[in-house]
């Protein structure tokens, strides 16, 4: 997993910026930033409080306007994306309609007590497998996941510092498409999903050229279809190449261009093709 000190700032365009934390894996999510004068639009916050802190403050080194967010704009609900809103002190927060309801479905204390919970059982060893079996056997079907988990979840989600999380959500919702303005500069958002979350939103920067992707776009990753179905997250590739940008910041990896979009699109329909295939011909999920 990577660390805090290897994220950083780049600069995309004349007034944005994207937040870039390598390697991209579980949590390591990427965010961005628009200004034009006095105003800004920040694209998405980080997982946890210190991270988010980070970001912000980079941010505010390269313009003065990102010291006083005017709008933050949250790609989709996952925690990674929004768990760190309540610092940037936004004057509004906006989401799809969809996002902003899942939004609060998982408090950050939830994850919290699962990772207390993993690093206890973890602290077992070699006996938290049998502990696994022994809590299967007698019944505590959720026992024996977590004991089964526990590795897993701290290996993901260990290095994220949980603490005084808090849900802020939106303030603002749409459906559809919605125009923004930040200073002189139109940006437009697209509601994608559901796709990986059930409300899905992409960022256009029409004067740059530019795409914010959330989670649309995981860079030399695989996408995660937490929700779909997969032909909404090919029409969302479909609608990002249509656009003509020539900068992906993504949701997860490395800056990009259309050929990432692209490749992912390309690899949906292969899988959408091939697994129809062999669902028309009986085979079982796990075959």
């Amino acid at each position: 997993m990577g660390n805090q000190q290897s994220a950083h700032l780049r600069e995309v365009a004349d007034g944005a910026w994207a937040w870039l934390q390598p390697n991209g894996s579980w949590g390591l999510s990427n965010a961005g930033l628009v200004v034009d004068g006095e105003q800004s639009l920040l694209v998405d916050t980080l997982f946890d409080l210190p991270r988010t802190a980070a970001m912000l403050a980079a941010m505010k080194q390269v313009s003065p306007a990102a010291g006083s967010v005017d709008t933050l704009v949250n790609t989709h609900a996952n925690g990674d994306h929004c768990w760190g809103n309540s610092l940037a002190g936004a004057g509004q927060i906006v989401a799809s309609r969809r996002g902003a309801e899942e939004m609060v479905e998982l408090p950050p204390q939830k994850l919290a007590m699962l990772l207390k919970a993993g690093r206890a059982l973890d602290s077992l060893g070699p006996l938290r497998p049998a502990l696994g079996r022994f809590l299967g056997a007698i019944g505590l079907q959720k026992g024996a996941w977590l004991a089964d988990a526990a590795p897993f979840a701290l290996r993901c989600f260990g290095d994220f510092d949980f603490g005084g999380l808090e849900v802020c959500p939106p303030t603002r919702t749409f459906e559809g498409r919605l125009e923004l303005s930040v200073g002189d500069r139109k940006v437009v958002l697209h509601e994608v999903g559901p796709a990986h979350t059930r409300g899905d939103v992409v960022v256009h920067v029409p004067d740059a050229d530019l795409i914010y992707t959330g989670d649309i776009l995981f860079a030399d990753a695989h996408p995660v279809v937490w929700e779909g179905p997969v032909a909404n997250w090919i029409e969302a590739c479909d609608l990002i190449l249509d656009l003509g940008v020539t900068t992906v910041v993504p949701g997860h990896g490395k800056l990009s261009d259309a050929s990432a979009v692209r490749s992912v699109r390309d690899y949906l329909v292969h899988v959408d093709a091939e697994a129809r295939l062999r669902h028309a011909a009986g085979m079982s999920a796990h075959d």
